[in-house]
């Protein structure tokens, strides 16, 4: 990683330098926008639900209602649906898929119209529960700065992506919840040392112990994030022996559903709370409050079986065994010692569904983690260990790195062609 950073700075470098400059203004530039509150509005104090991934990603944006209090959020729920549909839900959006780049652009373009719409309704929702007023005028006002906001913030995601380096929707994901992560820190260091809970000495001491394993997790993730089961690939030369043939892998990573489970589990769990408020029934909302919040002995445990679920079927539908093993029959691979067809889709399902199993179980450690440490300790709720936020920094990082990765390598081939 040092040589890596060291060559940033050589010479045939320099428009790289460029990209990461810009990428680096138009972070600070939604950094800045997170700050800025919509002037009617006022800071949340009551619970988000399944909405505080979301706040987390926003920089704390949504809890303070500012212009960017979606975030990219709504993005990511329209990307999440056309992926779906993708599974041959709706024939159409089938052959955009198999269209290759313009199926991609087409798809892109999609998301995006798809976005502004689920920003104003998810705006407008959210401004009838926590906006302490009736004023339609001033609900639709917010919902419109709101989704304005949004927009301003695909667009810029979408010059990272040309003009700078890595995802740019992606990035500004990263940034508001590394923007949030000081808060962390500073929040633990107040409850062990300077609240006067527990003595100096003792107080240093937990603090460092939180530091230590905050460290361990993340570097637990970091490993999770990369781990992944290379399954041997072997692709027949026709035009000579056996001998010739050339060697391959298929590799599946351990958490190949990302953050999407935990994000469709908070869904669901926040599902009855919200009918329940709709309909103003106190006693829906009391079972509810004493059942399934997932801070409840109950909740918690529907709530990892909903992770549990939902990584397995996210996983199976993205990754479909089928597709896999035709795929791989069409381009002449093959498992050594497996036949083709059945028998390859067999074998990819059972080492998908074994991974799966651990990449879930990984994912109710890491989402799990947050809520225990609330119910045991009498740290305030912003001071956690773990988190799914941590999880996208993580992913988001690595991609970022193998990206500069490979445009220095790139550049450096160049360079070495050209002088020869």
């Amino acid at each position: 990683m040092v040589r890596l950073f060291a060559k940033l700075f050589a010479k045939e470098n320099k428009d790289l330098r460029k990209r990461i400059y810009f990428t680096l203004f138009a972070l600070g530039i939604f950094c800045l926008g997170t700050g800025i509150t919509i002037p009617w509005a006022s800071v949340l104090y009551e619970e988000l639900g399944f909405l505080e991934i979301f706040n987390l990603m926003s920089g704390g944006g949504l809890r303070s209602f500012s212009i960017f209090a979606l975030g990219v959020s709504p993005y990511i729920t329209a990307s999440i649906i056309t992926q779906l549909l993708q599974m041959d839900i709706i024939p159409y959006f089938k052959e955009l898929k198999e269209q290759g780049y313009v199926g991609r652009q087409k798809i892109n373009k999609i998301n995006r119209y798809l976005a502004i719409i689920f920003a104003f309704v998810q705006a407008y929702v959210i401004s009838i529960f926590y906006l302490n007023t009736n004023d339609v005028m001033i609900m639709l006002k917010t919902s419109l700065v709101m989704t304005a906001g949004t927009s301003f913030l695909l667009w810029l995601g979408d010059q990272i992506t040309m003009k700078g380096i890595g995802n740019g929707s992606s990035l500004l994901i990263m940034a508001g919840i590394i923007q949030s992560m000081p808060g962390i820190f500073s929040g633990a260091f107040t409850a062990f040392i300077t609240a006067g809970t527990y003595n100096l000495g003792v107080g240093i001491g937990l603090f460092v112990l939180f530091i230590i394993i905050y460290l361990l997790v993340l570097i637990g993730i970091i490993w999770v994030t990369l781990a992944e089961r290379r399954i041997p690939i072997q692709y027949a030369n026709h035009t000579t022996s056996a001998y010739g043939a050339q060697s391959s892998f298929l590799p599946i990573k351990i958490n190949s559903a990302g953050v999407i489970p935990v994000i469709f589990a908070s869904i669901v769990l926040t599902i009855p709370s919200t009918v329940a408020g709709l309909l103003k029934s106190s006693g829906a909302t009391e079972f509810i409050n004493k059942y399934i919040v997932y801070t409840t002995p109950t909740g918690f445990i529907l709530y990892v079986l909903l992770i549990l679920f939902f990584g397995y079927v996210y996983t199976f539908m993205m990754m479909n065994p089928e597709e896999m093993s035709k795929d791989l029959n069409k381009r002449g691979g093959y498992i050594p010692g497996v036949r083709p067809g059945g028998d390859t889709s067999k074998y990819i399902s059972n080492s998908l569904g074994k991974l799966t199993i651990v990449g879930s179980l990984f994912l109710v450690v890491l989402s799990g983690l947050p809520i225990l440490m609330g119910n045991i300790s009498s740290l305030p709720s912003s001071v956690t260990i773990g988190g799914t936020g941590i999880l996208i920094v993580v992913g988001v990082a690595i991609e970022t790195y193998k990206q500069m990765e490979s445009g220095i390598v790139t550049r450096s081939y160049k360079k070495r062609r050209h002088t020869r």
